[in-house]
């Protein structure tokens, strides 16, 4: 159990460094006189994934959780292309990329790298990681209600996004 608290941690600490870049690129967008939306459903978007690093831990730890290695491994392998398939949008969108909905006015939308291919493909990821970090340890509850509850929030996160969006391309 502690190699699965260490994965958790490190999911953890990737999570810090996405928030470093993101700032980052909140200072660029908002030099650029950026249009910044969805705050009202942001606390809850952040509530979840910690929920979701407290739960994987927390249920396996005191649910007595076994490791099932023959769903383990590919969850693991799950959670590594999700991880990937994120850091491919960060690099993709570059400065634009935030955790919040931020929008720099007049910019093109982006369509290379994943964004050729599907409109939110980081969301994909999270949804990915959703399942498949819990399940790397047989966490089914903390996996079970962190898809639903981010089922809920990506439904208004994706229609506060792509309303940002299309306000910010018209401009």
């Amino acid at each position: 159990m502690i190699w699965y608290t260490l994965l958790v941690a490190a999911v953890a600490a990737e999570r810090v460094g996405e928030l470093v870049v993101a700032r980052r690129n909140e200072r660029w967008s908002r030099a650029r006189r950026a249009i910044v939306a969805g705050d009202g459903h942001y606390p809850a978007m952040v509530a979840l994934h910690v929920g979701l690093l407290v739960g994987c831990p927390l249920e396996v730890w005191l649910g007595g959780r076994p490791c099932v290695p023959a769903l383990g491994w590919p969850m693991l392998a799950v959670l590594v292309g999700a991880q990937a398939l994120r850091w491919w949008c960060i690099g993709t969108l570059g400065p634009r990329w935030n955790t919040r909905v931020i929008v720099v006015p007049g910019l093109p939308l982006v369509t290379r790298g994943p964004y050729r291919l599907l409109r939110h493909p980081n969301y994909v990821a999270v949804v990915a990681e959703g399942v498949a970090l819990p399940l790397t340890h047989t966490a089914w509850v903390t996996a079970v209600a962190f898809t639903v509850l981010n089922a809920a929030v990506l439904t208004v996160r994706i229609r506060c996004e792509n309303q940002a969006l299309a306000a910010a391309v018209a401009t």
